[in-house]
């Protein structure tokens, strides 16, 4: 072999080694690929419209299995008969267990879906539906913020700056101040009295903001489902941690 071109063979090989290194540390900016697994099964002989069932739509993600046990975990747990229930240990059992005991009428549904994609986050919303009997069902809704870069779902803590938490609190309320205007319900003081503004743990990063979701009964009735609050990104500077801001948003 020629004696110069032995270093640029080096070069070149060690160029290779450090974009394959660096590539490796980094999620592909390529959206992450997944797979929908969906099915409804109603008690074996029974047929017509009061049959129970038992309906999931989940998601399976090949090169994330840190997230697809998470997902899992996070159905299960709105699968639950109430806080602080035990959890069923799969969903293959979850659906034995309801359908031995559910009487005509009952169901359970399960979702987990790809609400956005972006920055190396993955945004999953769950949603669960149950209901054994009475006026309406209970449904229930969650998300996981995942980071593709540390394998795992992102909790507020990891968010803020450090001392920020009461400061991001404070632009809560005003997103909830803003969503009353938007409802109507602003200007009616039993309404505000009895649906005052809470916290939530459903929180995630989004495109436009930091999401918000609220459970039924909790910052208003029924009848308005499931609230969604957004706190702008440029009224979190100084509260939000700098590498959370999309690029152009801070």
């Amino acid at each position: 072999m020629n004696s110069h071109a032995l270093p640029k063979l080096l070069i070149s090989a060690s160029l290779g080694l450090l974009l394959s290194a660096c590539q490796s540390l980094a999620p592909s900016d390529e959206p992450a690929r997944y797979e929908r697994h969906a099915w409804e099964h109603t008690p074996a002989g029974c047929h017509g419209e009061e049959c129970p069932l038992v309906n999931i739509d989940t998601l399976h993600f090949p090169a994330e299995p840190a997230l697809d046990r998470l997902i899992e975990r996070r159905l299960l747990e709105l699968a639950a008969d109430g806080p602080g229930a035990p959890l069923p240990a799969s969903l293959a059992s979850h659906e034995r267990d309801f359908l031995a005991s559910a009487r005509p009428g009952w169901s359970s549904y399960l979702q987990a879906q790809v609400r956005e994609q972006a920055d190396g986050r993955i945004l999953i919303e769950l949603s669960s539906y149950r209901y054994t009997g009475g006026a309406h069902g209970q449904p229930g809704r969650g998300f996981i913020d995942f980071d593709r870069r540390q394998h795992k779902a992102l909790e507020l803590s990891d968010l803020l700056l450090p001392g920020q938490e009461e400061a991001f609190w404070a632009k809560a309320e005003e997103a909830h101040r803003r969503w009353l205007v938007a409802q109507g319900f602003a200007a009616d003081e039993q309404f505000t009295r009895i649906w005052p503004f809470r916290k939530t743990p459903h929180i995630a990063l989004s495109r436009s903001g930091l999401l918000l979701k609220y459970d039924v009964y909790s910052i208003a009735p029924y009848s308005s489902g499931h609230p969604e609050l957004l706190i702008p990104y440029p009224q979190l500077n100084g509260i939000l941690k700098a590498e959370y801001f999309p690029r152009g948003k801070k």
